[in-house]
């Protein structure tokens, strides 16, 4: 690295330590040249993530678009923002982590409705319509029939059955 005072090409490291949470070191160097002294950051180069579609394009992977997926299926919901946020990171995360290049758009797509389950049941059926491309009736049933054996029914209070509270 050349020195940014004097353009000098040797320089000698007087302190390195972890940066960003660890994601990157940061370097005190000491150019031989000018003696002046300056800092440089080392990260790792990151592997662009490619997801392919059902046609089989190629596209990188977009986490904003996994956001606007899934704001779209919480419409109107109990749902926070950081949730959304969460969700996505996670399923970025998922998807880096299961090694695979480049990833199906159906796994990412699998990944989202397994955290959509357990957050928001409307939201996981909104989400699945449009993923599973419901054609008829029958398909939201037939989901909601899976949603339903997952989860034990609940009263009119929000409280499972299975809870020992009694029914209004």
């Amino acid at each position: 690295m050349r020195c940014p005072y004097c353009g000098a090409p040797e320089d000698k490291v007087v302190d390195s330590r972890l940066a960003e949470e660890g994601r990157s070191i940061r370097r005190r160097r000491e150019c031989i040249g000018c003696g002046r002294r300056y800092t440089t950051f080392e990260r790792a180069e990151e592997v662009p993530l490619l997801v392919v579609k059902r046609s089989g394009l190629e596209e990188p992977f977009e986490q904003e678009k996994i956001v606007d997926g899934i704001r779209r299926a919480t419409k109107n919901r109990p749902v926070a923002d950081s949730e959304i946020q969460a969700i996505a990171e996670d399923v970025e995360d998922a998807m880096r982590a299961d090694g695979r290049r480049p990833v199906p758009s159906s796994e990412i797509g699998r990944e989202i409705l397994e955290r959509l389950r357990d957050l928001d049941e409307v939201a996981y059926l909104r989400f699945a319509s449009v993923y599973k491309d419901f054609q008829e009736l029958t398909d939201f049933e037939r989901e909601l029939g899976i949603l339903l054996k997952r989860s034990p029914p609940k009263n009119v209070n929000g409280h499972s059955t299975s809870e020992g509270v009694p029914n209004p």
